[in-house]
């Protein structure tokens, strides 16, 4: 069992991480992928599975909802409108888009995030990300 407590200071640790497409080690780098991953692996233990390799443009060649169906798979979803502090959101880019960004509720109002060009940082999770929501799960376990 872990907390929602301990989600949010556990992504916050991963703060200033380099971005790195396919990583996920803490202070060395990592994507919005390698974030949930980690913070997976240090909460919950080893990863059920394995990501396969992936393009940058991965989301527009492939056409399926890759990402959600792992969260289906590995984590429990939840209502947009019911999402928390340390549940984690996938994002479109775009409509009629899979789903390719990964963040996690840090706060009311807050997410966690890594993106291309940007070290792991706390932003505001404003109209501009709202809009963009298209799932939201919560890790397994969790105890409020």
């Amino acid at each position: 069992m872990t907390t929602r407590e301990a989600i949010v200071s556990e992504a916050r640790s991963w703060l200033g991480t380099p971005y790195r497409h396919q990583a996920s080690l803490k202070g060395v780098g990592c994507d919005c992928l390698g974030l949930v991953r980690g913070v997976y692996r240090a909460l919950c233990g080893p990863e059920p599975e394995a990501p396969p390799p992936y393009s940058p443009d991965w989301a527009e060649t492939g056409g399926r909802e890759a990402l959600a169906e792992a969260g289906g798979r590995h984590l429990l979803a939840v209502p947009v409108s019911a999402m928390r502090p340390g549940d984690v959101l996938l994002f479109r880019w775009r409509a009629h888009v899979p789903a390719k960004h990964a963040a996690i509720v840090s706060a009311p109002g807050r997410m966690i995030h890594a993106q291309d060009g940007v070290a792991v940082c706390e932003v505001a999770l404003g109209p501009w990300w709202r809009r963009r929501i298209a799932f939201a799960f919560q890790f397994p376990g969790v105890t409020d």
